[in-house]
């Protein structure tokens, strides 16, 4: 039996959901409720009294910052974290927000997140100079944080990849690891003789004088990749870190830029990014065939939503020509945490029926990717069984 309590809550929830014309029919908000819809009023009915988008509009950037501060505030108070984020967002699409993020006392107001990043980056260029060491220490917070999240998972799934790889099966008697290989012949136990007979042999890997694999992020920097460029920079930014990974990141419109050098800081890296712009894949894919030592040991990752502004045909050949050379490439529709986005259906496929799967991939899915193309895995075969949205198979 529903109690008094339980009714009052569900009447208080649908009236926040309905917004203010249901108050007629709901009731009205009292204490906290209500400053939790007011809120909600400022960026979902902005044409409201106490709208932020009418505030803005009546009084400008000066008077209406002060007001967008007890909002952002507000919403940190009322809301877990992971609502806030959603409500920035909406702000800074609804409201037209980004040119308050050019002052510093409003980025301090700020949660840090990625799409906060994002919209730094679009900024760079315009920033003041007063408001730059804030706009860094923000992006600072999210490269941290987000480095705490990715970094240890990443790390341990092409460590344990490029340990398996590099597993010796002909072991000389000193290589053989005992351990490893007692366990895989357990099966072949002799009670008469009370031993294993040893059929397989697992030795400890010969280390490695170079690099065991070379990856190259290749990445689209248009606006609509915004969040798919911070999650590789610091993915980019963690590889670069492991002795048997050589690790290079590009960016590019209609320009290419090689920025592997600014690896070890992604904050700078980020900063250095020009978001906008046009579209050259095939100028991108034709830099990176280009830096590409050894195909058989390379992994190009091409991160792009492939609405290609450059010469498709000339694409094509160059993707052949990658596969045939042995080289693993991979096309990353978006890497971010948005699912599924906006592509070009068309190219996706033509280039998957080269052997270049193309999928939609999310940063905690990232590492298993990686090891996955490591160990040379059917990486279509891995992101059908991970659930990622995948435009077609590659061969």
């Amino acid at each position: 039996m529903t109690t008094m309590d339980e009714r009052e809550a569900r009447r208080q929830r649908w009236r926040l959901v309905l917004g203010s014309e249901a108050e007629a029919s709901c009731g009205a908000l009292q204490g906290p409720v209500a400053e939790m819809d007011q809120a909600l009023a400022a960026l979902y009915e902005p044409q409201g009294p106490g709208g932020l988008q009418s505030q803005g509009r009546r009084g400008g950037r000066g008077s209406s910052a002060p007001s967008v501060a007890r909002w952002l505030g507000d919403i940190r108070k009322y809301f877990p974290s992971s609502v806030v984020q959603v409500m920035q967002h909406d702000a800074l699409e609804r409201l037209n927000m980004r040119d308050m993020l050019l002052q510093p006392e409003m980025l301090r107001s700020v949660q840090p997140d990625v799409h906060l990043v994002a919209s730094l980056m679009a900024l760079s260029s315009v920033i003041p100079a007063g408001t730059k060491e804030t706009a860094r220490l923000v992006v600072r917070a999210v490269v941290d944080e987000l480095m705490k999240r990715l970094e240890e998972p990443l790390r341990s799934a092409i460590t344990g990849a490029l340990d398996r790889s590099q597993r010796n099966r002909r072991p000389r008697h000193a290589e053989i690891d005992w351990h490893r290989t007692i366990k895989a012949n357990l099966r072949h136990w002799q009670p008469d003789y009370r031993t294993v007979v040893p059929e397989t042999l697992l030795g400890y890997g010969r280390k490695a004088r170079k690099p065991q694999r070379e990856v190259v992020l290749c990445i689209d920097q248009s606006g609509s990749m915004a969040n798919s460029v911070v999650y590789a920079s610091i993915f980019g930014a963690v590889m670069a870190t492991l002795p048997a990974v050589a690790t290079k990141l590009v960016v590019f419109d209609t320009k290419v830029v090689d920025m592997s050098e600014q690896l070890d800081d992604p904050v700078e890296l980020l900063f250095g990014v020009q978001l906008g712009g046009g579209t050259d894949i095939n100028g991108a894919v034709g830099y990176c065939q280009s830096i590409i030592r050894e195909p058989r040991n390379t992994i190009l990752v091409l991160i792009s939503d492939l609405y290609e502004g450059g010469v498709e045909s000339g694409l094509l050949r160059r993707a052949m020509e990658l596969v045939e050379s042995g080289a693993q490439f991979i096309t990353l529709l978006a890497l971010s945490d948005e699912g599924a986005p906006a592509y070009d259906h068309a190219l996706a496929a033509k280039l998957a029926a080269l052997g270049v799967p193309s999928f939609a991939c999310t940063p905690d899915a990232f590492p298993g990717l990686m090891a996955a193309a490591i160990r040379r895995d059917d990486v279509s075969a891995w992101a059908a069984g991970q659930g990622l949205v995948t435009s077609a198979k590659g061969r």
